[in-house]
């Protein structure tokens, strides 16, 4: 079953989705706000978020884009909007489907089984790559499992696909650009995405961008990871000092 994050305010309504989906054995955390849900999924894994658009602290359409900024989740509005243009701005910032409220329980369960059936197949995607060792990280592919000298790391999803394409290059310098198309998907984009989620990532790797060990920005260029040296100094692979 899917681990489901509900981000409703309405009291009667989160519990009533919470029961519903828990009897389904799905797995449930809900919050009330645009900001828990952003807490939430900065640091739990989810296979889906049901998102209400009239939350408290800030609107749902900001906070899908918000959410999109940081993980690819498969999304659901949740709206009592039923303008055909605002759902299809809505569709267009990232929400994979929607649901006009009122709705029923059995609606809500096709719509979440057809968008988890979209996000696992993932039409066409390679096999997952053989495990990826670089100094004391060892990253599996196909487990998404990351250690770092033998200690289990807990990543997001966007951390673990951050650290296993850089990972996947050893050394090599990666533009920003080549980042957002290849872990975000997208050809443009705010590169203060990439620097919270690098500042995320070397947190728990132990380090940080004034004394690197895995994690390398090179100033106008990109981002490398390559092992430390055998003092804890950065290898011998790349290309010019780090920052």
């Amino acid at each position: 079953m899917a681990s489901v994050l509900v981000v409703e305010d309405d009291q009667f309504v989160r519990s009533a989705l919470i029961r519903h989906l828990t009897e389904a054995a799905h797995t449930v955390r809900s919050v009330g706000t645009a900001l828990e849900a952003l807490r939430e999924v900065a640091h739990f894994r989810f296979d889906v978020v049901i998102l209400d658009l009239g939350l408290p602290d800030l609107d749902g359409a900001e906070a899908l884009k918000m959410l999109r900024g940081i993980t690819d989740v498969p999304v659901i509005v949740a709206t009592a909007r039923d303008d055909e243009t605002e759902i299809v701005r809505l569709l267009n910032d990232g929400a994979d489907d929607y649901l006009t409220k009122p709705f029923s329980v059995e609606h809500l369960a096709a719509r979440m089984a057809a968008v988890l059936r979209r996000a696992r197949s993932s039409a066409g995607e390679p096999p997952p790559s053989p495990e990826i060792r670089v100094g004391g990280l060892a990253i599996d592919p196909l487990r998404r499992q990351a250690e770092l000298d033998g200690v289990r790391l807990d990543l997001t999803r966007r951390e673990f696909d951050l650290l296993a394409f850089l990972a996947g290059r050893p050394g090599v310098v990666v533009a920003r650009r080549e980042l957002l198309a290849e872990v975000w998907q997208q050809s443009y984009g705010d590169d203060q995405t990439i620097d919270v989620h690098l500042s995320w990532l070397r947190r728990k790797l132990g380090e940080t961008a004034a004394r690197p060990r895995y994690l390398h920005t090179l100033r106008g260029v990109g981002v490398k990871l390559e092992p430390p040296g055998p003092s804890g100094t950065p290898g011998s692979t790349g290309v010019g000092p780090s920052r």
